[in-house]
């Protein structure tokens, strides 16, 4: 298996339309890319040390499958996983640690498939302190929109509290906090970060707080994006 079947094994988050739900395998003896039947099936070299074994199933290991999916795009997608991939996470109730390491994901990037270089230069574009797929695909469209904020920005709280904000615009002092309960895990977890958005509205550093939903990020940005443009007072920060 390879591709979005083998991030599913890791327990590597992937963004999907609901829809496909096809099985992906690589096979370097293939004429042809094929699609069908509920499986898709990719003509691309593949080493032993390309390839591990995953509940007793042969998949391509984190750092090949992850170079795949940046190989093969969208862009979105591909960070999310890698992201994932680069950072403990709780997948499906299960909490687990990091599964590669950035370097070890370039150097799977090497090879002069196509899309490689495309994928190299996203690269940079990858933030392993991001701690769900809605804070990467929200940096990503700040990122697109010339909106730079501080991710993960620590402040400290009138009682001395540390607290770690998804993003900041440190200079203009707006916070900018994405949530969800499918992304918070339970109804304890959710009442928990309203009592942490009432303690960031305290900070002395932060002028405004905005709250985007997961929904906002995935299906409204552009209503998060023209929400943080009103706050900034300003076209674009950096």
């Amino acid at each position: 298996m390879s591709h979005r079947s083998a991030a599913a094994l890791w327990r590597i988050e992937t963004l999907g339309n609901g829809t496909d739900a096809a099985l992906e395998f690589v096979d370097p003896k293939l004429a042809l890319r094929r699609k069908s039947g509920g499986v898709h099936v990719y003509r691309l070299p593949l080493t032993k040390a390309d390839v591990a074994v995953r509940n007793g199933l042969r998949v391509t290991n984190p750092a090949r499958t992850l170079a795949d999916l940046l190989r093969a795009g969208p862009r979105n997608n591909a960070l999310v996983a890698a992201e994932s991939a680069l950072t403990y996470r709780r997948v499906n109730r299960v909490r687990r640690a990091p599964v590669t390491r950035l370097d070890v994901i370039a150097k799977a990037l090497e090879a002069p498939l196509l899309g490689a270089k495309r994928a190299r230069d996203w690269l940079g574009l990858i933030d392993p302190r991001s701690e769900s797929p809605a804070e990467t695909i929200a940096r990503l469209h700040m990122h697109d929109a010339g909106l730079h904020p501080e991710p993960q920005a620590e402040l400290l709280t009138p009682e001395g509290r540390r607290l770690r904000l998804d993003f900041l615009f440190r200079t203009e002092g707006v916070a900018v906090e994405v949530e969800g309960y499918a992304y918070h895990g339970t109804w304890d977890a959710h009442r928990r970060d309203v009592v942490r958005f009432n303690q960031i509205a305290q900070c002395p550093k932060v002028r405004r707080l905005l709250r985007f939903t997961a929904e906002d990020v995935f299906h409204r940005p552009a209503l998060m994006i023209e929400g943080i443009r009103a706050a900034l007072g300003t076209g674009v920060s950096g």
